[in-house]
Formats: C-alpha cells, structure tokens, sequence
C-alpha cells in the first residue's frame, strides 16, 4: 500500500492558557499542503521501518512505527508491517510531517489489517502519538482547540498558494512551548476571523489574518524575521511561522506567483517550496494491491 501524508501550516495559532497537566490550552486554524512524505506498507512478520532521509529515527522514536505498534496492541492481533518512509517534510519543521506519517501508518494498517475501526477508535489511538496526529485522519482542514485535539471539520472549498521556507535546523516543539509566559495568552478571537477568510474564499483576508503567538518566544527569533521580511519583500501578501517553528510560509495571488516568490527568497541556507493547500481527505492511498492483486487508488 502506497500512501501520501503531507504537511500542514497553521494559518492562525493562539495560545489560550495553560492546563493543569502542564499543557497549554491553543486555537488554531490546521491546514494540509501538497508538500508529502510518501509511505509504503508492506506485510512482514515483525514490525520495522527504513526511511531515505538519516535524520528519520527509525526505532520506536519513530511515529509512523509507534502507530503500528500501538494499533497491534490495541486490535490485540500479531501482524507485522515494514513500512518504507520517503521524507519529504523536513524534521522539526512545525509542519506536522511526523504527525502525518503516523496518522497515514494508522489508517493504511486499519486496511491492511482489515481492522475496519470507526474513525472515533482510531483518534482513540492517534491521540497517543501526539496532539496533531487526530487532525490528519480527517478532511485537511479544520479549527484545533484544547490540546490541539479537538477538531470542527471546516468546508475545504478555496485553494490557496503558499510558499514555505525553511532555514536549514529544527526546533523543538517541547522547548519552545516551555518559553510561553501568560504575555503571550490571547483570547481565541482570531481563529472566527481566519474562519470566515475562508468561508469567503479571500486570499488577502486570509493573508491579513495569519497570527502565531509562538513567534514571540520561539528561539532564535531572529532567522524567523528574515525570513518572514524575505517573503513580505519578494511580494507575498502576509507571512506567519507554521506551528512550533521554525518554518515560515507566505501567501501568494496564485501558484505562478508562489513560484516566483520562491525564486526571489530562495538562498543557500533555506529551503523553499511552493504548494498549494489540499481540500478534501489529508491522507491519501495512492495505491493498494489486496489480496485479489488487484491495484486501486483512493483520493
């Protein structure tokens, strides 16, 4: 089974508090974008994993393997999988990639294994894995609140160009949510805004709405304004750090224009991209040959 897992950006994130677990309570705005890890699943007696990029773990620091891992435990079965990870998403990025592959390692197994789980049994165990993987067993875009966890599916019509940079090293998602002090709350109220850019399909009220409250404690702060003033010069119509950093993305009329803003920022020590956002399903099953040895592709 061949299957596609992308990235996503946070158009908005607000941190709201903090819980008494430790945790900080956040709103965002979750977004998929067409820059994908690819997986393949193949059965095998035991469960391993092998990836093409060397900063891919590929014990059980791996997410895609731990899924695997904690489906088998929770199914109670003794099925296998090795599972081929081709890593697109850089590591560290803010974009979501580990969460990805995990949550596109929990909906390939529930087929492969023709386990057949309602979607509320596999968020059981995606939650597990962290706090962004629910979001990508769904539609590739929607509101987080709580932990990041608890998800309203928002309309996925109005595609949007981006182009995303990154500078070459990663952040830690622990680390920089360790900096938040209470000057950084906000109230949740720019998430609606966002919510209603998109409902209108307007790309400069979407560009005009993009927050991020890490930004003012994310460490070191000073390539995420080079790179934000890199966009806003190359002609971007707004630009915003994605999740926990240190990925920033900008909005663009259209992908020409993405293109062309890429050209114009990129530089040695960054790696850019120009996407589009996703509208339907966020995992994607590109191919799958069952039993019958039949080949199909769903998405």
């Amino acid at each position: 089974m061949v299957l596609s897992a992308p990235a996503k950006v946070n158009l908005t994130l607000e941190v709201t508090g903090r819980r008494a677990d430790g945790y900080h309570e956040i709103a965002t705005v979750f977004q998929c974008v067409d820059l994908c890890d690819r997986l393949v699943l193949e059965d095998a007696a035991t469960l391993s994993l092998e990836s093409t990029s060397p900063d891919v773990p590929v014990d059980e620091r791996n997410l895609a393997l731990r899924a695997a891992q904690l489906l088998r435990e929770a199914a109670r079965i003794d099925r296998g999988v090795h599972v081929r990870l081709d890593k697109r998403i850089p590591v560290g990025a803010g974009l979501g990639g580990g969460s990805s592959d995990a949550a596109a390692a929990l909906l390939g197994l529930d087929r492969l294994w023709r386990l057949r789980w309602a979607p509320e049994r596999l968020a059981e165990v995606a939650v597990q894995l962290g706090m962004d993987v629910p979001f990508f067993l769904g539609s590739g875009r929607a509101i987080g609140t709580g932990r990041g966890e608890q998800l309203e599916r928002l309309p996925s019509g109005g595609g949007y160009a981006l182009v995303l940079i990154n500078p070459g090293f990663g952040l830690s998602t622990r680390e920089v949510y360790g900096r938040v002090i209470p000057t950084v709350y906000s109230d949740g109220g720019r998430v609606p805004a966002m919510r209603e850019a998109l409902r209108r399909r307007n790309t400069r009220l979407v560009a005009a709405n993009l927050y991020n409250g890490l930004e003012a404690v994310v460490g070191p702060a000073d390539p995420i304004r080079r790179m934000k003033a890199a966009l806003m010069s190359a002609g971007a119509l707004g630009a915003a750090m994605s999740g926990s950093g240190p990925t920033v993305f900008g909005v663009a009329r259209s992908l020409d224009h993405a293109r062309q803003i890429r050209t114009r920022v990129t530089r040695g020590s960054w790696s850019c991209w120009s996407v589009r956002t996703l509208s339907g399903p966020a995992i994607r099953i590109r191919e799958w040959t069952g039993s019958a040895g039949r080949a199909g592709t769903s998405g």
